[in-house]
């Protein structure tokens, strides 16, 4: 009767260290597959967040904005942390330009292009477009490209 019990309990200690196992395992996964990429998608909306809350130039109202996370532009390894409003405005480029050259603390921020159409082709590695329509005169986007903490950065598939 001891062997049986001792084996049952043997048994018992394996299955509970393969459970334990399996669920490591698990939460490994959903780390790298869900928190880690919910975190950097935290971190780019933090980029347009910050371009939506930025003053507006007279005779411009915002349509729309986007924000994404990934390997956006260029070659090799990295995440990119990117934010775009998209402006109608009676003002002209180099107007929006000067405007928004106050708020640019480097060339990656703030820049302001004219936008022809819903896509956003600044973008090379993933299709990122606006939701709103664009018309054919007075309609620009503005965008920035952020930062996030570097371990997130390595750590999210999206980047490789």
């Amino acid at each position: 009767m001891g062997v049986v019990m001792l084996c049952g309990s043997i048994i018992f200690q394996k299955r509970n260290i393969l459970i334990v196992i399996i669920f490591i395992v698990v939460i490994s996964i959903s780390v790298f597959v869900v928190i880690i990429p919910l975190a950097n998608n935290h971190y780019a909306k933090q980029v347009e967040k910050e371009l939506r809350k930025t003053p507006l130039p007279e005779k411009t109202k915002i349509i729309d904005s986007v924000s994404r996370a990934g390997k956006l532009v260029g070659n090799g390894n990295g995440m990119q942390y990117f934010g775009a409003i998209l402006l109608k405005s009676k003002l002209s480029l180099n107007n929006l330009e000067d405007y928004y050259s106050a708020y640019q603390k480097n060339e990656w921020t703030y820049v302001v292009e004219p936008q022809k159409n819903q896509i956003i082709e600044v973008v090379e590695h993933s299709m990122i477009s606006f939701s709103e329509k664009v018309g054919d005169n007075g309609y620009y986007i503005v965008y920035s490209w952020g930062d996030g903490p570097d371990l997130l950065e390595e750590l999210d598939f999206r980047g490789h």
